[in-house]
């Protein structure tokens, strides 16, 4: 009996202590709770009181000519101080810098050799891109000079670099068609006198057998800018057949005192033309000339050459590459 009392009354105190504990921990844990939700709205309430915030704004200007190129070493920052909420001036936090745009023709005074930006006058562009959130509170220097040079320019002709493998029947109709047949190129005087041309990079293309409608751009020339960017090239790619023709002969520039006989009268002519024009081709929009004049005085026969065809017909062949005569 005495056991079992004590055993009672060991447990009574055990379960004292362990209520104890629980109640300590749980105060804990409430104060904790307590002081995280006094420091986040004393946070709160800093972030919501307004703050002076020193800021370096940079200039980056729109509508630039592709002549003028902004010099490296010119100041194109105003020393700023903002006042905002805290919440506003966190990113100045871990960057203190912004930039703005402004439009080289409407927002600066154009002199030669530089920009002129009147700072304080003009406040309120600033203050508009950064935002209804800031005030400027000062603004230094009061005027921002941001030195630019001129470079050359001119325009050349374009030259398509292409590489192009057609499908089997199929090929280009026509020519290629280039948004701009010439571009300008800005540079260093003496980088752009010698330069005639401007090349694309390669126009790659496999088993073509539609229309091509792409765009590409320029091979890179040092120190010298090609604009635009790039150009679109677009052509017609059709279906392809070969096709023979009899076509006479035309002896030119032989003397009138001199006769001659020549065999053959006509020549086969093979070439490759797109099965919409194949049914409408005729001798009569081909010419193939034999010139006297080109021939020696111990020579008998002609090299024909053709002096005529239509534009769209490819890879003409005449089949008799001598045209032999007699002087009667």
């Amino acid at each position: 009996m005495l056991f079992l009392i004590y055993s009672l009354d060991k447990m009574c105190s055990k379960k004292k202590t362990s209520i104890i504990e629980i109640l300590k921990k749980r105060n804990i844990n409430r104060f904790g709770i307590f002081l995280g939700i006094a420091f986040i709205f004393l946070i709160f309430s800093k972030l919501s009181s307004d703050y002076n915030q020193p800021i370096k704004i940079k200039i980056q200007f729109t509508d630039l000519a592709e002549e003028i190129i902004i010099k490296s070493d010119s100041s194109n920052t105003i020393e700023a101080i903002v006042e905002a909420k805290g919440f506003a001036l966190i990113p100045y936090v871990f960057n203190n810098s912004e930039t703005i745009s402004l439009n080289a023709n409407e927002d600066v005074i154009v002199n030669q050799n530089e920009f002129v930006f009147q700072v304080q006058k003009n406040s309120f562009l600033l203050e508009e891109q950064l935002g209804d959130s800031y005030k400027i509170r000062s603004l230094k220097p009061d005027l921002l000079h941001i030195a630019y040079s001129k470079r050359a320019s001119k325009s050349v002709p374009v030259k398509l670099n292409y590489n192009i493998k057609y499908a089997t029947g199929y090929d280009l109709y026509g020519n290629f068609n280039l948004s701009k047949d010439s571009v300008k190129i800005v540079g260093p005087i003496d980088k752009i006198t010698d330069i005639a041309y401007v090349t694309t990079n390669e126009l790659k293309l496999v088993e073509v057998n539609t229309n091509i409608k792409t765009s590409v751009t320029f091979n890179k020339i040092e120190d010298v800018e090609v604009f635009p960017k790039s150009i679109n090239v677009e052509a017609d790619v059709k279906r392809f057949t070969e096709g023979k023709i009899e076509v006479p002969i035309t002896i030119i520039n032989k003397p009138e005192n001199i006769l001659i006989n020549y065999f053959p009268k006509t020549v086969t002519l093979s070439y490759y033309v797109d099965l919409e024009s194949f049914n409408s081709i005729t001798p009569s929009e081909f010419s193939v000339e034999c010139d006297y004049s080109l021939i020696n005085s111990n020579q008998t026969y002609f090299v024909p050459k053709i002096a005529k065809m239509p534009e769209f017909i490819k890879r003409v062949n005449i089949k008799q590459k001598r045209i032999d005569f007699i002087r009667l």
